[in-house]
């Protein structure tokens, strides 16, 4: 047999928390050899070896050289890495080395709130490890842009061992996959590990999503103790924006549609600006196909990470519009966004009042809830209890606020 060769993962003087694992196969190779060059050497180079020679009997690999540089990875970080040469050399016999659960992960809930959410590229876990701590609504771990064709097998495997290993601290846990067929195979390492949300790029048409469905079903099926996710569309395209309101009712599984405005000016044959009189259009039929469906709409992300002014005005004219929330591309954009989407006090002091009304009617058994002239719509008192809900979890009011009135 010829010498084969496979590698995975990064190394260099700017890398931090990854690995880099060298594999070579081939005639004249006996036994397992292993070179190890890490920078915790002294205090994990055993258990490092360990975990090697774990994998290669896992694996049931005999003969092998096995080259690793490590920059201080965690080891689901390892496992994804010598799992990814292994399946690049064909030698992986259609097993998966899965690291166990560390946390207690509870389904995440249908209306929960979806201010911001955060994307990390899904091969560079040095941002994965503290990214809860920023407290963003969502954690994105993405296998889609930020991502090159050539590494998108290794970070498929680096996203599903981050799913059983990370710590996400009640942030929602995301996923955005490729656009299908590529997404099939994200879905089948993703969907077994509890997955809370996938991201849909690129979204057309129902039947996009429909595929998902069909591919989602059938994976459930096999692993049934796992979560149903829940969905994002992302609409990004002029077709996109006209079939919105079809496509959030394509499936029980949507819990939001979001608009995705670099790929959509571009389609429109336009620039993006910060007025965004070139995407007002798409933001109000996104807004209004999500409301009409019953689900969040989430605005796009803002480019320009040191302009909090900027940032805070796009959120405030979101808001505005109709938006739930907001993608972020950096920790910094997430307290601002959650102060501008925050209520105001005029926001609050009505929500009050609504609540309060709704309340003693229920007490009294009326059918029918007015405050002074005007009647009260369900709808009306959903989203008053919402700004409430969202006045506590901001700590712009307290629990006991009834009293206080």
């Amino acid at each position: 047999m010829s010498v084969k060769t496979s590698e995975a993962g990064n190394k260099g003087d700017k890398i931090r928390s990854d690995c880099w694992v060298s594999l070579k196969i081939g005639d004249g190779i006996k036994g397992i050899n292993l070179s190890l060059e890490s920078k915790v050497q002294v205090l994990y180079g055993d258990s490092i070896k360990e975990l090697v020679f774990d994998m290669m009997k896992f694996f049931g690999i005999e003969d092998i050289e096995i080259e690793i540089v490590d920059t201080g990875a965690l080891p689901f970080v390892i496992m994804a890495r010598i799992e990814a040469a292994v399946k690049r050399l064909e030698l992986d016999k259609g097993k998966k080395y899965l690291p166990d659960w560390k946390y207690e992960f509870k389904k995440s809930e249908r209306d929960r709130f979806r201010r911001s959410r955060l994307y990390l590229p899904g091969d560079q876990p040095k941002f994965f490890l503290n990214a809860a701590i920023h407290k963003p609504d969502g954690l994105i771990l993405d296998l889609e842009d930020s991502v090159a064709p050539s590494a998108k097998d290794a970070a498929r495997i680096l996203v599903r061992n981050a799913l059983r290993a990370i710590d996400f601290k009640g942030a929602e846990r995301m996923v955005r996959i490729n656009q299908l067929p590529l997404g099939y195979e994200d879905l089948e390492e993703i969907i077994p590990q509890k997955v809370d949300l996938i991201l849909i790029p690129k979204v057309e048409s129902p039947e996009q999503i429909k595929e998902i469905d069909r591919k989602v079903d059938e994976l459930l099926k096999e692993y049934p103790d796992t979560f149903d996710p829940y969905y994002m569309p992302i609409i990004e395209s002029a077709a996109g924006v006209i079939n919105a309101y079809s496509i959030a009712k394509s499936s029980k599984r949507i819990v939001a549609l979001a608009i995705g405005l670099e790929d959509y000016t571009a389609d429109i044959g336009t620039q993006r600006t910060n007025e965004g009189r070139e995407s007002f259009f798409a933001r109000s039929m996104l807004v209004s196909a999500a409301k009409a469906a019953g689900i969040q709409a989430i605005d796009t992300v803002f480019s320009d990470v040191n302009d909090m002014e900027g940032l805070r005005e796009s959120v405030i004219e979101a808001k505005s519009l109709g938006f739930d929330g907001k993608g972020c591309i950096h920790p910094r954009q997430i307290r601002v966004i959650h102060e501008a989407f925050a209520p105001t006090e005029k926001e609050i002091e009505k929500a009050k009042k609504i609540v309060l009304a709704f309340e003693e009617a229920e007490r009294k058994g009326l059918s029918v809830v007015s405050l002074g002239s005007k009647m009260i719509d369900p709808p009306v008192v959903k989203r008053a209890l919402r700004t409430i809900n969202l006045a506590l979890k901001e700590g712009l009011i307290n629990e006991n606020w009834r009293d206080e009135q």
